[in-house]
């Protein structure tokens, strides 16, 4: 959910609204913390953390927020369990922060940094219950959500992260499986170039992640491809899906290479990608079969289904390594 525009157009419309967010969770919870809410005083809303009973007491006491008209900033800690009879067991904390139309050139600022369709980071005073404005971070913080004493200053301050970090996939192949699985990856956190020679097996419109590429030779975008993209190829032709693989196992720097097939074609592969000259290090790098195995349906949607799963998996253990190598920074410069 793009947060800030959400906020924009309730403030561009003269009314207040409640930025609602998950800042941590302990044990079962329905989101993980950095999932929002932006609600209005009319009870109307945008986004989730997750339904149910939690969610809609904090919709309720967002609405009752934003209807004061006052800018203000609050948390509140929610046993799942004693708190809403619920069966999670876990716990959540909740921060409500409301917006007046007096804050409306910062948030068209926010609004502008969500466009680029990049995560960022931001830094901000708490004070007397309010949020001073916000600042862009140089780097992203390593938390989504979190509140620290400045020893600089003497003064708290609130560091946030805003927006998804997609992952760039290199889809070869608009035949049948390729369709289904631009449809599968339209709302989920990858940027998809989707490659083919052939113009006329691209459908007209596509989801708005999506980048159509039809190119002579599909292999040779690979050049341009960045370091930590997924390779995916589904190609009509056996021949090219081999090219594809052995361009994307040379280039040594894609974080998944997949090929459609069977165990069959992945020993044939390797057969013929080893006369190549590319060494068993590197072939073990192919993903062949791919996606889910268990499933056994040979129907397009059904093999989508199980790759996307698999994809989201890696895509989600990248991030994780990430964070765990310090690959994200937290910042909080003193005398702010």
């Amino acid at each position: 959910m793009k947060v800030w525009a959400h906020i924009a157009s309730c403030l561009e419309n003269g009314d207040a609204c409640t930025l609602v967010t998950v800042t941590s969770v302990d044990g079962s919870a329905p989101r993980e913390a950095g999932a929002r809410l932006v609600v209005r005083h009319d009870l109307s809303f945008s986004g989730t953390i997750g339904g149910g009973t939690l969610e809609f007491e904090a919709i309720r006491k967002a609405a009752n927020a934003a209807k004061t008209g006052r800018a203000a900033f609050s948390e509140q800690s929610v046993s799942l369990g004693p708190d809403l009879g619920q069966c999670c067991g876990g716990r959540a904390k909740l921060a409500f922060e409301v917006f007046t139309p007096n804050e409306l050139e910062t948030v068209r600022l926010l609004c502008q940094h969500e466009q680029v369709g990049k995560p960022f980071g931001t830094l901000a005073v708490l004070e007397e219950g309010r949020i001073t404005k916000r600042q862009i971070l140089p780097e992203l913080p390593k938390e989504v959500f979190a509140i620290a004493l400045d020893p600089g200053t003497g003064k708290q301050v609130l560091t946030e992260r805003f927006g998804t970090a997609h992952r760039s996939l290199y889809l070869f192949g608009a035949g049948h499986v390729g369709r289904a699985l631009v449809l599968a990856l339209a709302p989920l956190p990858f940027d998809v170039t989707w490659i083919d020679s052939r113009a006329d097996q691209f459908p007209g419109p596509v989801p708005a992640n999506v980048t159509k590429t039809c190119v002579a030779n599909p292999a040779e975008v690979l050049v341009k491809a960045p370091e930590d993209a997924f390779v995916l190829a589904v190609t009509h032709s056996h021949g090219l899906d081999e090219e594809i693989m052995a361009r994307a196992l040379l280039e040594q720097r894609f974080e998944y290479c997949g090929v459609i097939g069977s165990k069959t074609k992945r020993a044939r592969f390797r057969k013929r990608l080893k006369a190549r000259g590319l060494t068993e290090a590197l072939l073990s790098k192919m993903v062949c079969p791919v996606g889910n195995t268990a499933i056994k349906s040979k129907h397009p949607a059904a093999i989508a289904a199980g790759v996307v799963v698999d994809l989201l998996e890696r895509d989600e253990a990248g991030h994780q390594q990430d964070i765990a190598s310090g690959g994200l920074a937290q910042i909080i410069p003193h005398g702010q």
